[in-house]
């Protein structure tokens, strides 16, 4: 009975289903449907705009749900929960035997979640009467999509307004050509086939900390090679130091302040030279894999947007306006192809914000609520100016920082490293950024996010009651040390 009802609901949110053709004329024509994409083409079509969303992978979602956010915080999870099997059940006195992994499992665990989020997103269309062509999207003029099927045949879609929402793509070195298993970019080292003895990850940016951290916990060496004096080099330094000692706690090594300058494979290993950035004599490096996670770009070429006319920073990132209009009438941008954050979920409130301007109700974000959350363990989010950007702007502020140690919640589980540090302005209290090293950080986030949002103070959310035992009570006491005193440390 059940399967019939789940198969019934199925049915109804596809809902009827009519046939678009590449000559009619669209409201929206969307490109490209990640995050900010699909969330645009379904915003468009629920304010009542004709919309068609064009995609050159098989399966929508992008990179974050293909090979990006999704899998890789799957593989967070099971590598999370075997590592603490391992290392914790037998402090809590649950006995453990014949302990392993077995990675063709995980992979196909990761890919069943990977592919029901997907399918989800071609309901979400159909529900919504989307319009999906298939294919490689490249515009013509400000009013048409080519699009280029796997088959080479081509088809023009036709639109009133264009959204270019095709997101980035790794940035790579040229001295180490890609492999996707020696010499692997992110997408490589989501379905390595083995466990690497040695990962050897270049950069010490998001995605390399939790890539190294999945294959560290499933019982890979890893090194972390990092340009930068820190790792995370924008992150508050309080925070990135206080992350840094976590993770080398955890037993990742780290090799700060070298440049990766050459690299061959030799062998089945690859063998890498990292000179010091103050100069000096390089290192050799040794390694089974190598993650290549130096960064991402605009993904704005061969999209036809020089060839209409449209104008490009010294990134290749699009350029826009306020309401995401590049410099011609009717082309919009938005995600990772413009300035700012490459996180899925500025993506999203730009595609939302950017239809809305176009349905003529004037949409909005404020940037300065746009959380980040690295999602390692324990876990790292943060919002709003760090305490280094409120020096630089001569801002007088106050501090309050309250360690999880001090929290019973996370006492009681055993997971205290970390803490909450609350910046606020000195005169007003209201609170000007969010650091937060510890569990569940990116969900306790947002409570911070929709305080700043609406301009709260510290002593707002200080006189807030938050149930107890909760790790909240951790975001509650930072924030009473911020204007006064915390009660439990």
């Amino acid at each position: 009975m059940l399967g019939r009802s789940l198969r019934l609901t199925r049915t109804l949110a596809l809902g009827p289903r009519r046939a678009f053709s590449a000559g009619e004329q669209f409201d929206v024509v969307v490109v490209g449907a990640g995050p900010g994409g699909y969330v645009a083409a379904i915003k468009a079509a629920q304010l009542g705009l004709k919309t068609a969303c064009v995609e050159k992978r098989a399966t929508l979602g992008g990179t974050c749900l293909n090979v990006g956010c999704i899998p890789t915080k799957s593989l967070l999870n099971i590598s999370h929960h075997y590592e603490h099997a391992h290392k914790k059940f037998g402090e809590m006195g649950i006995q453990v035997s014949g302990l392993g992994i077995d990675l063709a499992k995980i992979h196909k665990q990761k890919d069943k979640a990977v592919s029901g989020l997907t399918r989800g997103i071609e309901s979400l269309f159909g529900k919504n009467k989307v319009a999906s062509f298939k294919g490689h999207g490249k515009l013509t003029s400000a009013n048409t999509v080519e699009v280029t099927g796997q088959d080479g045949k081509t088809q023009t879609v036709n639109a009133k307004n264009i959204i270019i929402a095709t997101g980035s793509e790794p940035i790579t070195l040229p001295f180490l050509p890609l492999d996707e298993k020696v010499f692997a970019s992110s997408t490589g080292a989501l379905a390595f086939p083995k466990v690497p003895k040695h990962l050897i990850v270049l950069g010490g940016g998001v995605v390399g900390l939790e890539l190294g951290s999945v294959w560290h916990r499933l019982g890979a060496e890893v090194t972390v090679v990092e340009f930068a004096d820190r790792i995370i080099p924008t992150m508050d330094h309080e925070i990135s130091t206080a992350f840094q000692k976590i993770l080398a706690k955890q037993g990742l090594k780290f090799h700060l302040k070298h440049k990766v300058t050459a690299g061959k494979k030799v062998g089945e290993e690859a063998e890498l030279q990292a000179a010091p950035a103050d100069g000096g004599a390089p290192i050799t490096l040794k390694a089974d894999a190598v993650l290549v996670a130096i960064g991402r770009r605009p993904y704005t070429e061969n999209l036809g947007v020089k060839e209409v006319g449209v104008k490009l920073d010294e990134r290749g990132r699009i350029v826009t306006d306020a309401h995401f209009q590049s410099n011609i009438k009717g082309v919009y941008a938005i995600g990772d192809c413009v300035a700012g954050p490459m996180l899925a979920h500025k993506a999203e409130e730009e595609g939302i914000a950017c239809v809305e301007h176009i349905a003529g109700r004037g949409g909005h974000i404020n940037y300065n609520t746009i959380p980040n959350v690295i999602y390692t363990h324990p876990e790292v989010a943060t919002v709003g100016k760090t305490e280094e950007e409120l020096k630089k702007e001569g801002v007088k502020y106050s501090k309050g920082v309250f360690p999880f140690i001090a929290n019973s919640r996370a006492r009681l589980n055993d997971d205290y490293e970390g803490l909450v540090k609350i910046l606020t302005d000195k005169e007003t209290d209201r609170i000007l950024g969010i650091h937060i090293i510890g569990p569940s950080a990116g969900e306790m986030i947002a409570e911070g996010v929709l305080g700043m949002e609406y301009g709260a103070a510290a002593e707002d959310i200080g006189r807030t009651t938050h149930a107890h035992p909760t790790l909240s009570e951790a975001f509650k006491e930072a924030c009473m040390a911020a204007y006064g005193k915390p009660i439990h440390f």
